[in-house]
């Protein structure tokens, strides 16, 4: 099942696996969330995501890269 995104999102951290911190939802537009990047996020973190080497200010997160969507965080599946 894919994650689903709401307004309630906004604000939450995204975090992998292991539960590091890789950014936080700035915002959501219908099935999508488009997440601020921690800075110290790596380079293959952020491929794996899809994300590039831009320097844009969010990314969209798919929602097949999510393995669940809690109250306080929103976690990543193995990338």
């Amino acid at each position: 099942m894919s994650a689903r995104f709401t307004d309630d999102d906004e604000g939450k951290p995204v975090v992998n696996e292991n539960g590091d911190r890789i950014g936080i939802v700035e915002s959501v537009h219908g099935d999508t969330a488009h997440v601020n990047p921690d800075p110290g996020m790596t380079d293959t973190i952020k491929s794996k995501l899809g994300w590039g080497d831009a320097s844009e200010d969010t990314y969209e997160l798919d929602a097949s890269n999510v393995d669940h969507v809690g109250d306080d965080e929103i976690q990543l599946g193995q990338l």
